[in-house]
């Protein structure tokens, strides 16, 4: 019988540039999210903003589908595995980070919620052992949060130990978006765009009747500045952010498609400066260094280095 686990070689993937600054595009659509959903919220409740988004995105990702000649699985269990794909993606994810970062600091919200390649590792150690790890990437991945707090501030730590069940409902959150980068394994075999599109198709099949007996939503008169957010927000930060998620799952994996959690407060901190005109601190400058670093641990291997695996 042979060991759970291996020494095993691994290579340099020839495509890993194009890969990572696809990892940098999915950071700064989601990065950008957080400016979509604070505009669109001026005028729309959050159930129905989020059901808005993920209804418009499984509509537009059905229609490019249905012209590429695409079909969605038909077997129960696949659209099971599915279903369970968009409640750690979106639906039980985006309850409890929303829920959470009602009563915590938003900077100390955006640190708790970086931790999901820590917990991706730990995943992948102690349960699944889908892929290979190692000591390189368990240290970039401290590394990243290491640079969240200084992009966010060291004093944000401060919090720690406050408004406890909030705080814990947001790693939770962080939890779950590392088990959606360990789930999302399992649909290596379908093309992206169809991941996509039925992970969405799901979340609407949940968030359109919560939206529809909470909010009433044909009672709103939400404004043009929050209606075209909200659009975007669906088009950019959800649909074309999906399909590449879940490419870069296939080609990434779990840790590495999970790491652009870091990029994302860099996107963040670089709107911020863009749009709001806050100052650069040279504490920023040091994050966002260790942020890069830590991401290139994860997802940059050298020519030739042993890994341990689970076979």
């Amino acid at each position: 019988m042979q060991s759970r686990s291996r020494w095993s070689r691994v290579t340099l993937p020839a495509a890993l540039p194009a890969e990572l600054s696809l990892l940098g595009l999915l950071a700064l659509l989601w990065g950008s999210s957080y400016l979509l959903i604070a505009v669109a919220l001026d005028g729309l409740p959050p159930v129905t903003l989020m059901a808005l988004r993920v209804s418009l995105a499984a509509a537009l990702l059905l229609l490019v589908a249905r012209w590429q000649g695409r079909r969605l699985p038909r077997d129960p269990a696949t659209w099971w595995h599915l279903f369970l794909q968009s409640l750690l993606n979106a639906t039980a994810a985006w309850t409890l980070l929303a829920w959470g970062q009602q009563h915590v600091d938003s900077g100390l919200a955006g640190v708790l919620n970086s931790t999901s390649p820590v917990f991706v590792f730990f995943i992948t150690l102690l349960i699944t052992r889908h892929e290979p790890l190692s000591l390189r990437k368990l240290c970039g991945a401290l590394l990243g949060i290491g640079g969240v707090v200084l992009v966010v501030g060291v004093g944000v730590l401060d919090g720690l130990g406050r408004e406890v069940a909030a705080q814990l409902a947001i790693l939770l959150g962080a939890a779950l978006y590392a088990c959606a980068a360990v789930n999302g394994k399992r649909f290596a075999e379908l093309p992206p765009l169809v991941t996509a599109a039925s992970v969405l198709l799901c979340a609407s099949a949940v968030l359109v009747p919560g939206a529809l007996l909470l909010d009433r939503p044909w009672t709103l008169a939400p404004g043009p500045e929050a209606l075209i957010a909200a659009a975007a927000l669906a088009l950019f930060c959800t649909a074309l952010a999906l399909m590449l998620y879940f490419r870069l799952v296939r080609t990434l994996g779990s840790m590495g498609v999970a790491s652009q959690a870091y990029l994302r407060a860099g996107v963040s901190v670089a709107l911020g400066m863009v749009l709001l005109g806050e100052t650069f601190r040279p504490a920023v400058g040091l994050g966002l260094l260790a942020i890069i670093l830590g991401v290139v641990a994860i997802n940059l291997p050298p020519g030739r280095r042993w890994l341990l695996r689970g076979d």
